[in-house]
């Protein structure tokens, strides 16, 4: 395992010894603070081994950031360790200022609050509306009459906005079960933006799609990192897709960032070592807990 590089005081690269490899310390996109600050994380589930060990991230607005690995890279665990799901053994999680190992009461609802996630299987309620399914992305903030009373007229017309800004306005009367998977997806691109997120993680979205639609997914993420400046975190299993639609990448193996660079620094020879050596039949250490 070769350990990425780790930033000196002056914020450049200090050389982490071995071979020569394609890793660096985050950079920081102009003058931008970083959202997401992760610093030297390790996390294991009760008594057993760790699934990440001393992983280092930042995350800056407008940037869409790819995370890679095989299965039980602890990708999955990454994500959920920036929206306290998952434990934090040692180290430091920092979330739109929040610290997550220190959290006040009611602290944690917001900061998950602040967070809109895109998972592989949309999770959308099929009986309910697409319209509906969207307005579920503001019940953080609806308040304990709207949860049975609707939605306000505001909320609606944010919606409508969302579902034309992703293309599929002309579906919001329809049972969300009726749609098509790039088009679901399309809608829970759409509730996460409901949320007003400050953060987005999106974890597998283009794992059930066509390749057409997969490019068109990420491009549309891609787009919401740089328009709205939401960094955006997501999780793919296909190198080409992330060289083509990321600015950077994070490669997780057996727990450790094995590549941590921007995107035009690296190609698919680059992140083979992300994936080397895997033993057959690896399980995934985050989908078990």
């Amino acid at each position: 395992m070769i350990a990425p590089a780790k930033a000196s005081p002056a914020g450049g690269p200090t050389p982490a010894g071995g071979p020569a490899q394609h890793t660096q310390s985050t950079h920081e996109p102009g003058n931008a603070l970083p959202l997401v600050s992760v610093r030297d994380l390790a996390v294991a589930y009760g008594t057993g081994p760790l699934v990440l060990d001393g992983v280092d991230l930042d995350l800056f607005p407008r940037e869409m950031v790819a995370l890679l690995g095989s299965s039980g890279s602890g990708k999955s665990t990454l994500m959920k360790s920036l929206t306290g799901f998952a434990p934090i053994s040692s180290g430091s999680v920092r979330v739109a200022g929040y610290d997550l190992a220190n959290l006040r009461r009611g602290q944690l609802r917001d900061v998950r609050a602040s967070v809109g996630q895109v998972f592989q299987q949309f999770n959308l309620v099929g009986r309910l509306s697409v319209l509906t399914n969207v307005l579920t992305g503001a019940l953080h903030d609806a308040g304990p009459i709207n949860l049975v009373g609707g939605f306000t007229s505001a909320h609606r017309k944010r919606a409508l906005e969302l579902l034309d800004r992703v293309g599929i306005a002309h579906k919001a009367k329809d049972d969300a079960r009726s749609l098509s998977g790039g088009q679901q997806q399309r809608v829970a691109i759409a509730r996460a933006l409901m949320q007003q997120p400050k953060l987005i993680l999106a974890d597998e979205p283009v794992a059930s799609l066509d390749p057409k639609m997969s490019h068109q997914v990420l491009d549309l993420l891609r787009g919401i990192a740089r328009e709205d400046g939401i960094p955006v975190l997501v999780s793919l299993h296909v190198m080409p897709l992330a060289l083509e639609h990321s600015d950077r990448i994070i490669g997780l193996r057996h727990g450790e960032v094995l590549v941590s660079d921007s995107t035009e620094r690296l190609d698919e020879s680059a992140l083979e070592p992300i994936y080397a050596h895997d033993d057959e039949g690896a399980s995934d250490d985050d989908d078990l807990v």
